[in-house]
């Protein structure tokens, strides 16, 4: 399939063009302090961390070059059988062309639009926390039982598991809308989390569904596009990717 494995970020980005930043919110700051000085003007930035802004991106990669190329993307699950649902928004120096190729790289795996950064948030609600489109046929084409496939989009921490918290702890119908405005409401806590760059340790360890304590009910993988590598950076030995 000419996938080509390796542990190391550095050498993922001198040998791509493309490179997804795929990993909790928190990390994100460090993954740019990893790979920053290897990023060059060839290089598109794709983070697709929930509540991470283009300008915190930008920011952090301006230490090293003065244009760095950055878009911001939501996609879901439901990619795996080609029937994902991505948005994107292009940040300040990324050209139309590399929107442009973000969005057939995503169109090959789904359904991908471009719009504004402030309506992300409410995507990731919906549809990134929420993965309506394709659903049906991933329970079709997968072996794994319903509740599997629901608990693979919980990361810990996360939006969607605050979400869900809403689902499980009452009617469904009844509870729908405020599980939406749950998810982007703590997309918007991860957003905020992301430019003070704090961690939590909690959330560097795997939390099950049935301990996630909530204050209100209210509520880098880097993968290049030449290469096809995929690198997953976990936060600790033994860790999961979101």
């Amino acid at each position: 399939m000419g996938v080509n494995l390796t542990r190391s970020n550095k050498e993922t980005v001198r040998h791509s063009d493309v490179l997804f930043l795929a990993v909790k919110p928190h990390i994100i700051p460090f993954i740019l302090d990893e790979i920053g000085a290897d990023v060059q003007a060839r290089h598109i930035v794709v983070s697709c961390a929930a509540g991470v802004t283009i300008s915190s991106v930008e920011k952090k990669l301006m230490a090293f070059q003065p244009a760095p190329k950055v878009i911001r993307c939501m996609t879901n699950t439901p990619v795996v059988v080609r029937e994902g649902a991505t948005v994107y928004a292009t940040g300040t120096h990324a050209l139309v062309e590399d929107g442009r190729l973000l969005e057939q790289l995503m169109s090959s795996v789904g359904f991908c639009t471009e719009v504004e950064e402030d309506l992300i948030d409410a995507v990731t609600g919906l549809s990134g926390s929420g993965p309506a489109y394709g659903a049906a046929k991933m329970l079709l084409d997968s072996e794994q039982h319903p509740g599997q496939l629901k608990d693979n989009v919980c990361s810990p921490g996360g939006a969607t598991i605050h979400a869900l918290h809403f689902l499980e702890s009452g009617g469904f119908r009844s509870l729908l809308i405020n599980a939406v405005e749950a998810s982007c409401v703590r997309t918007r806590e991860l957003q905020s989390m992301a430019d003070q760059e704090k961690i939590s340790p909690a959330a560097l360890k795997k939390t099950l569904l049935d301990r996630v304590k909530l204050e209100s009910p209210t509520v880098s993988t880097l993968t290049p596009s030449g290469s096809g590598t995929l690198l997953t950076r976990n936060p600790a030995p033994g860790g999961k990717k979101d």
